[in-house]
């Protein structure tokens, strides 16, 4: 049975996108020199949303919606976040508001 989780208020469910660890050639590529380069370093903070929370409500009880929509792909902080497991797969939990931007090709 597959679980699936709908984040709850402002939160939003994110897989991270991990950068290839060798290139198409079969080189190794060591996390230090991944870390040197501008695109990557952005691949290594960035994610794709699996589930979005439907928002907050202000003090008169309007809803004010995510951000963000599934699909999207973002740069995510550092470091916070909440992990979660789901079966073999691993997720984060992060607030809207905690999301540094989107990513476009």
């Amino acid at each position: 049975m597959a679980k699936r989780l709908l984040p709850l208020l402002n939160r939003v469910l994110v897989e991270k996108i991990v950068p290839p660890s060798k290139t198409n050639a079969g080189i190794l590529l060591p996390e230090k020199s991944a870390k040197r380069d501008l695109f990557l370093c952005f691949r290594l903070n960035s994610g794709k949303f699996i589930a979005v929370g439907p928002g907050l409500c202000d003090r008169e009880g309007n809803l004010i919606p995510v951000a963000v929509k599934e699909g999207d792909t973002v740069l995510l902080p550092e470091y916070g976040g909440t992990e979660v497991k789901l079966g073999d797969n691993k997720y984060h939990l992060y607030r809207d508001e905690d999301i540094m931007g989107t990513l476009h090709d």
